[in-house]
């Protein structure tokens, strides 16, 4: 089998044999016909507590919460995100609450503030058109962050539209526990409380500290203001065009691998071939729409999205093989720096398990990447000072983080990181330690992360991976780590995908 893979903005064909494992996301279940009827229907009859209509007083306030669509990769331009957040906004003008007493609050969490341009693309272009009410984009490092009384140790401070609201409304989709629902609200909470939030698994509560942050602070909320929320289940991104059914068809894969234009592609510069990537048809839909607690429906909305788009490995692998694209987890899509890179690979692909880790103890990890150091300026400065910072550590340092405590203590308190921030030009200076916190559970389980087809041999060594110059290196290093014949399993990514691994 010849398959497809991406390594940043190349597409590398690679020659499977038969007894590999092919992991690719399942086809789009049905999607909803009309989304917006689904969503009201969600707000009016909740899976938990009352309807939006005996919470919300006629005339009140309201406080609308959503976050950045960041998730799942490739987004489209046609969310079905865009046509919850109206008809939610339509609803609360049906029971009494214009649109001059609705507040949008839009919650990046510690990534990049969004602009106004950005913004636009949250709504639909009628709604942006005759919207009249407030829109905050929250800053994680304001001084008017009011404090929440919870039961955790954990310090929660919240954007004041949070609190200063007669109902609070949470509109998002259910990527993972903390994408979507109740960690939703923790976006729009303080650095302490975004820093605190990890996981081991992004789908399975019993291993997310950030899910329990989250539900503390739904609680502590719901204590001074009713909460609820619109959660959608999305299917998985799907190209259409020519390369219609990719990657979930075995034949638009066979498409892409055979097809002339690819040879055209390989030629052209990395620039041209990032913005034909980014360029090709995608579509995007929902399969269902639940209402309620933000944390009740949420986790709702997840199980039916895992049931739907979810793998299953009947044993674990020992090697597995993912193809990264040129882009970023987090908004605006750029060219990733080599956290962002391993981030995508590690913290996200490899994080979304359920039951069991997807790979044997001591497996080996092979990213396609060509993991080069770049980092575009003024986006991803952070990210070049938290490199810096681990190269004057030492590269065992990487892996170790008591020995960057200090730096990222530094790095909280510098004002000119923060001021850039604040004006929206770069992420908060802790999203790259959070971002590199979210490799190491799977750091701790692998063997070894090999770099396949790596520019940059330093900065593979300076993370503790080791750099080689193609796939077939990186394998037969693999193969030479396996005590016995590897089982070997390639992930055809993007869109990333639930994987359920069996005890075996």
């Amino acid at each position: 089998m010849r398959l497809p893979l991406l390594a940043g903005s190349r597409l590398q064909v690679v020659a499977v044999p038969d007894d590999a494992v092919v992991l690719r996301a399942p086809p789009p279940a049905e999607a909803l016909a009309d989304v917006a009827t689904a969503v009201q229907e969600a707000l009016r009859f909740p899976l938990s507590g009352p309807a939006l209509e005996e919470l919300v007083p006629r005339g009140g306030r309201v406080t609308i919460v959503v976050e950045p669509p960041a998730l799942p990769i490739p987004t489209a331009a046609r969310d079905p995100r865009q046509v919850a957040l109206a008809a939610t906004m339509s609803e609360l003008e049906r029971i009494g609450v214009p649109l001059e007493r609705q507040t949008l609050l839009v919650a990046a969490g510690l990534a990049r503030r969004p602009n106004h341009r950005e913004l636009e693309h949250l709504v639909l272009p009628d709604l942006a058109r005759r919207f009249s009410g407030r829109v905050e984009v929250h800053d994680v490092e304001s001084p008017d962050l009011v404090e929440l009384v919870v039961d955790g140790a954990v310090p929660i401070r919240v954007h004041p539209a949070l609190v200063e609201t007669d109902t609070v409304v949470v509109v998002s989709s259910a990527e993972t526990l903390l994408h979507g629902g109740a960690a939703t609200l923790l976006a729009a909470s303080c650095p302490e409380a975004l820093r605190a939030a990890g996981a081991h698994s992004l789908l399975e509560t019993a291993a997310s500290q950030g899910w329990r942050i989250a539900v503390e602070l739904e609680r502590a909320l719901a204590r001074r203001v009713p909460v609820i929320a619109a959660v959608l289940t999305l299917n998985p991104p799907a190209l259409t065009g020519a390369f219609h059914g990719y990657p979930h068809d075995s034949r638009s894969l066979d498409r892409i691998a055979a097809s002339p234009v690819r040879m055209l592609f390989r030629l052209a510069p990395g620039g041209v071939r990032s913005r034909l990537l980014s360029s090709l048809p995608r579509e995007l839909t929902a399969a269902a729409a639940f209402g309620g607690s933000p944390s009740v429906a949420h986790v709702e909305a997840l199980l039916r999205g895992i049931d739907a788009r979810s793998v299953t490995l009947d044993e674990p692998l020992d090697v597995a093989v993912i193809g990264l694209p040129a882009t970023t987890p987090h908004l605006p899509r750029e060219r990733p720096n080599p956290v962002l890179a391993a981030h995508l690979g590690l913290g996200l692909a490899l994080r979304l398990w359920r039951d069991r880790f997807p790979l044997t103890d001591g497996g080996s990890v092979i990213l396609l990447a060509p993991f080069d150091r770049r980092f575009p300026h003024p986006t991803q400065a952070p990210y070049r000072a938290f490199f810096n910072a681990l190269r004057t550590l030492g590269t065992r340092a990487a892996h170790e983080p008591s020995t960057w405590a200090e730096a990222e203590g530094a790095a909280a308190e510098d004002a000119r990181a923060l001021d850039a921030y604040r004006q929206g030009h770069a992420c908060h200076p802790l999203l790259p330690y959070a971002d590199w916190a979210a490799c190491l559970p799977v750091l701790d389980r692998v063997g070894a992360v090999v770099i396949g087809g790596c520019r940059d041999a330093l900065a593979a060594r300076q993370l503790g991976f080791v750099p080689t110059r193609n796939l077939a290196a990186a394998l037969a290093m693999a193969r030479g780590r396996a005590k016995r014949e590897p089982r070997v399993g390639y992930f055809v990514t993007p869109p990333y995908f639930p994987i359920r691994a069996s005890a075996g």
